[in-house]
């Protein structure tokens, strides 16, 4: 598994903050629209995606559930830019492509201008900076069409449409609505003069924004849906402080891979992909993380062990996704080296190289932090429960030596967790790399400034994102 650094290890212009939602919240953005150009206009974001395999929103233009202009991901995670009309379509453009990679952002431009007298550029695509030219289907609006969007009469959301309530889990970064433009993609981005293949942010305050345009930063915790253009703000509904997010497309972390959810049909992965829970007797499931820990790195995150009422296994594979995409039990298999806060018969367990051994440390409370120090140039992991690491062992110096040990460190490791779910209590877990899911008052970074961590990081250790990857990894 290749890590995807896309536009986050350059330097430049910095992007502080993303929102993230979560689909399962019905969590959106809304505001009415004013009066604008309803035939030039643009819409900018950088997006990156949770939730695969589903109907999602990212903006949509609304009168009813029969009447929208929206831009969302479909079932197969194509990207479609469609208007309706009493159920009857308007224009549709929907990509060959497939937005399907997890562990990257992506920057998104669609560019109106319906006054075009060349049909194929009324409504233009733009993905990391290049034109999608390859479509499923192209239906474009008629010239001078109006569409929804900037209509005064229509509601704006951003992470829902009315329609079957389709709303977006993921994050986004950077959104931007150009009132009375249609401009490319190099008003928003640029690629890296170093590597020319990566596609990287640029300060957009500068840009006219029009009558009805808007710039969200989501700097603001406190007002997520603030205009940073001073025009009115969004309303946030079943959103918090909480989902102000520093995962962006200037730095990368690491989340939960979806698409590497095996087992149980009942796996449950939300919260940015940074909660990982099960349906109750449904099953054992495993999972594994975005980002591979690279040979010499040390890596810390936390684990908040909201529910911890069934086998529960936090630790590393040598193979991602297994090496065959198939379930792998916490520990069981060669290769896999983890710790489970709740083990076998009532006891925690530790996993060698997929040897078992039992540990005399109660079975984890629930809400209790587990903190996960991985030491990929010695080949050990220490463990700690709410900043009492396990056997009193030193991630600093190895004396006294951690539990789980014996990987060498000389090749690339992948989180893995797995979950028995064959109780009767639903297990979840959230996972911290640096941005938590949950309200963190720990105030705890890395040397270099990364991360919200609950406990101080042990020195020499680092979050596992993209600019901690380009300088250790």
């Amino acid at each position: 598994m290749a890590t995807i650094l896309g536009a986050n290890s350059v330097t430049g212009y910095e992007v502080a903050n993303s929102i993230r939602f979560n689909a399962g919240d019905s969590a959106y953005l809304h505001k009415s629209q004013g009066s604008g150009n309803q035939r030039t206009f643009t819409i900018s974001f950088w997006v990156k995606r949770s939730r695969l395999n589903d109907r999602q929103a990212i903006f949509s233009a609304t009168a009813d559930g029969s009447n929208e202009c929206f831009i969302w991901f479909d079932t197969n995670d194509e990207l479609f830019v469609k208007e309706n009309t009493s159920n009857s379509t308007n224009f549709e453009i929907r990509t060959n492509r497939k937005f399907r990679d997890v562990s990257a952002w992506y920057h998104i431009v669609v560019a109106y201008d319906t006054t075009n007298g060349t049909a194929g550029n009324r409504v233009r695509i733009y993905v990391n900076g290049s034109e999608e030219t390859s479509f499923a289907n192209e239906t474009q609006p008629d010239q001078n069409f109006q569409t929804k969007f900037n209509n005064g009469s229509t509601t704006l959301n951003i992470g829902r449409m009315n329609y079957n309530a389709e709303y977006f889990g993921g994050y986004l970064a950077e959104a931007c609505l150009i009132d009375g433009s249609a401009l490319t993609p190099t008003s928003f981005g640029e690629f890296d003069e170093d590597s020319p293949t990566i596609w990287k942010p640029i300060d957009v305050s500068g840009l006219t924004f029009g009558t009805n345009g808007f710039y969200l930063d989501f700097e603001d915790s406190s007002n997520l849906g603030n205009d940073k253009n001073g025009g009115t703000d969004l309303t946030e509904v079943n959103l918090a402080a909480t989902d102000q997010s520093i995962d962006t497309c200037t730095n990368n972390f690491c989340t939960l891979n979806p698409l590497t959810a095996r087992g149980s049909s009942g796996t449950v992965i939300s919260e940015g992909s940074l909660q990982y829970a099960a349906v109750a007797g449904a099953g054992d499931s495993s999972v594994f993380g975005t980002m591979g820990i690279t040979p010499g790195m040390k890596v810390y995150f936390e684990v908040k062990l909201v529910q911890n009422t069934a086998q529960n296994s936090i630790g590393i594979h040598n193979l991602y996704d297994g090496g065959d995409g198939e379930f792998v039990k916490g520990g069981s298999e060669a290769g896999t080296y983890s710790f489970k806060p709740r083990g076998a018969s009532s006891v925690t367990q530790y996993f060698n190289n997929g040897s078992s051994n039992n540990h005399s440390v109660n079975n984890a409370a629930n809400d209790t932090i587990l903190g996960v120090a991985i030491d990929n140039a010695n080949g050990q992991i220490h463990y700690s429960l709410d900043g009492t690491f396990i056997n009193s062992s030193d991630p600093t110096d190895n004396d006294p030596v951690a539990l789980v040990t014996g990987f060498g460190g000389s090749t690339e490791q992948y989180i893995h967790a797995s979950l028995d779910t064959s109780g009767g209590t639903e297990p979840i877990n959230q996972f911290n790399f640096g941005s938590p899911p949950y309200a963190e008052s720990g105030g705890e970074s890395d040397a270099n400034g990364h991360g919200n961590f609950n406990q101080a990081v042990p020195s020499g250790y680092f979050a596992l994102n993209s600019k901690n990857l380009s300088e250790h990894g």
